[in-house]
């Protein structure tokens, strides 16, 4: 019985003739072109944004390339000495180890240090199974270490900013907040809530009643907007807005085509809230400051 090819089915003719598979992404098309390469010359790429590994998953993958091969190759860059570094790939990489295999097929490119980092965080941001804060963890990372604003960064991810701006915000919740959400003990949807209020001790409280009591998210958007409320009621004091201020709401909100809330105590203390009725609708409105700081 002929050994199975272990590049996978089709894929080992496909190296031979330099053809490339129908399937394959335009980002791949660029790749200047693939080989199959020694797992003992590869080097692990150093700024590996996923820290963590599911054994069950790789052992399935493992089982998985035995069975079919290695259907999509890994993306390596040339070291030196003939060695390779790399890019994207390292689950692949790990579960080929695993099944036994000495080789894989690997696409060659040359990168930067700093086009490596970006490349391998966008690639595993573009995975389905990265929690939420691997994905803010991996944007913040983009923002830092690539010199990337928002905006850009919106554009190399394929989302749109506000989705962005929602990820990142998650960074700003307690640490054990952020445990949650990466154990799956709530959702995405009950963090975006929680991110609404200030005060970490509230958020820990209402986290914690989230777990007890199984809040759904809408349960949880009524309770934060009641704090929300109730924070906005000065004890029998009438808010008094100075004509002054008036002008600047009404200025506000023809400058931003919508209802600007002006809320102001007797000290002086208050804020400026500027609603929106969709991403869409907050896009516009970013998009209106992003003109300001040009």
């Amino acid at each position: 019985m002929a050994k199975k090819n272990a590049l996978g089915r089709g894929l080992g003719a496909l190296i031979d003739s330099g053809d490339e598979p129908s399937e394959i992404s335009s980002y791949q098309r660029r790749l200047s072109g693939i080989a199959e390469i020694s797992l003992d010359t590869i080097d692990s790429n150093p700024y590996q944004p996923r820290t963590i590994f599911d054994q069950e998953s790789l052992e399935e993958l493992a089982s998985s390339i035995k069975e079919i091969g290695i259907i999509q190759p890994i993306t390596v860059r040339k070291s030196v000495n003939g060695r390779y570094q790399l890019i994207t790939g390292e689950r692949r990489l790990r579960a080929t180890k695993l099944a036994g295999l000495s080789r894989i097929p690997a696409y060659m490119r040359e990168a930067e240090d700093k086009n490596l980092l970006e490349m391998a965080l966008v690639e595993n941001i573009q995975r389905e199974d990265l929690d939420a804060i691997e994905i803010a963890i991996s944007y913040q990372r983009l923002i830092d270490e690539c010199d990337l604003t928002q905006e850009s960064l919106s554009q190399r991810v394929g989302k749109k900013r506000a989705t962005v701006a929602n990820y990142l915000r998650l960074l700003k919740l307690p640490a054990e907040i952020q445990l949650g959400i990466k154990d799956h003990t709530i959702s995405m949807g009950h963090a975006r809530s929680l991110v609404n209020i200030d005060d970490p001790k509230i958020q820990l409280k209402i986290y914690k009643k989230i777990i007890n009591q199984e809040l759904s998210v809408r349960k949880v958007e009524e309770l934060v907007r009641k704090l929300g409320q109730e924070k906005e009621t000065v004890s029998g004091t009438p808010k008094i807005i100075p004509r002054d201020y008036e002008k600047l709401k009404d200025h506000l909100q023809k400058f931003f085509s919508s209802k600007v809330e002006f809320k102001r105590n007797n000290k002086g203390v208050g804020k400026i809230v500027i609603p929106f009725d969709s991403d869409d609708d907050l896009e516009r409105i970013i998009a209106i400051f992003d003109k300001l700081n040009t």
